[in-house]
């Protein structure tokens, strides 16, 4: 793999834990700007509906400039975003900033994972867009817990001038590290927008859409959950989170191995066993072992998804892929923002801490319908040639 990756990945790393600290983090915010769980909620959701609509709005734009300065403006606009945050006097001025940091999310991973992919060989693009997503799961590992415990020891706003300076060092390890790649010929917004007449690439991002919302559903309201139900302490959510980062990570290193080879049934295989897990953690929530084991397993599933689910799309956008493949990272996004609402309106409807659980598991199973739909309008498609030559064949076709 190429050095210029680890450039995509430091990037990546310091998305990734503005992104997801949040979680272990919102019980602080909300008493410091004395709202309740489910409105401090609003800053996951907030920041999702950021990056939905950042995704092609920025995407679009930087078809006027080459891929390598267009990537070194979305991280500077993160790091702006990230300070707002930090200086943010009010919660409507919190939200705000989480807007503009979340401008800059689509684009960048859009845009990255075409550039990753165009680094490397055919056969090992999902292997590539793994490892630009392999400083998203590490930021879970490391930059997430260690945000946590910052955020609970010093002040949460320590945390975001932190995550500011990790967007500063993406800027510099893209500047030094990235080949300066020209802009594409011939990138029109019009030819870009073809991708969308594909059901298989719509069919792809709803599937994104559903899948991983099931993971955030739960993992949204991971402190809340295992404080009040499992019994763990607030500092033990700083050790949880890490357990979902290692499970993100793993998830991250089997989605892009097996992609390139098994990519439907990696599907079907992830989106069920998470509809499953997450049904489970219903239960497994009262037992502290059994919720660590799960949040584990959440992660896992739901990030082995990622790397298939880009590539899926990439491969039936193909000729044009750069806004379809940051309309992806939005459709991603898109889930977060509609699993946080809804975990947070089953919580306020008294329903419980454990309930979003519920919301997640059958997001997760609506989305392997779709997988199970989509490849059966693939055979359809392909056996559709055959259908119509068979009457004139008079040879015996043979399968390979």
């Amino acid at each position: 793999m190429p050095l210029a990756l680890l450039a995509l990945a430091v990037g990546a790393f310091g998305i990734g834990t503005t992104e997801f600290v949040i979680m272990g983090l919102l019980p602080e915010i909300a008493a410091d700007y004395g709202v309740s769980i489910p409105t401090a909620g609003l800053l996951v959701t907030g920041y999702a509906l950021g990056v939905v609509l950042g995704a092609p709005l920025l995407t679009v734009l930087g078809t006027k400039v080459s891929r390598k300065r267009m990537l070194m403006l979305l991280m500077g606009l993160f790091v702006v975003g990230n300070v707002l945050s930090a200086a943010a006097p009010s919660f409507g001025a919190m939200l705000a900033g989480r807007v503009v940091a979340s401008l800059a999310h689509g684009a960048f991973f859009g845009i990255g994972s075409v550039v990753a992919a165009e680094l490397v060989a055919p056969d090992k693009k999902a292997g590539a867009i793994a490892t630009m997503f392999t400083g998203l799961t590490v930021a879970n590992i490391v930059g997430v817990p260690l945000g946590t415990y910052i955020g609970q020891a010093v002040g949460w706003r320590t945390t975001f001038v932190i995550v500011a300076a990790l967007g500063l060092l993406g800027l510099i390890g893209i500047a030094k590290l990235l080949p300066d790649l020209p802009r594409p010929e011939g990138t029109r917004l019009r030819g870009e927008l073809t991708a969308f007449r594909n059901p298989q690439v719509l069919l792809a991002m709803a599937m994104t859409v559903l899948g991983f919302g099931g993971v955030f559903a739960a993992i949204t309201y991971i402190a809340p959950m295992m404080t009040h139900v499992a019994g763990y302490s607030d500092g033990a959510v700083t050790w949880l989170l890490v357990l979902f980062g290692i499970g993100m990570f793993l998830g991250n290193l089997l989605g892009g191995r097996f992609a390139d080879r098994r990519l439907m049934p990696l599907l079907y295989t992830t989106l069920g066993g998470l509809a499953l897990v997450l049904a489970l953690f219903t239960l497994t929530a009262h037992n502290k072992v059994l919720a660590a084991i799960t949040v584990v397993l959440v992660g896992a599933l739901g990030f082995a998804t990622v790397p298939p689910l880009q590539k899926r799309v990439l491969d039936q956008a193909h000729g044009a892929p750069t806004l379809a493949s940051a309309v992806n990272i939005g459709a991603f996004n898109l889930g977060n923002a509609l699993a946080a609402w809804l975990g947070g309106t089953v919580i306020s409807a008294g329903l419980g801490y454990t309930a979003p659980n519920w919301v997640g598991a059958l997001l997760a199973a609506a989305a392997l319908l779709l997988a199970f739909w989509s490849a059966a309008l693939e055979r359809r498609t392909a056996e559709a040639p055959t259908a119509v030559t068979a009457p004139a064949a008079t040879a015996v076709p043979v399968h390979h």
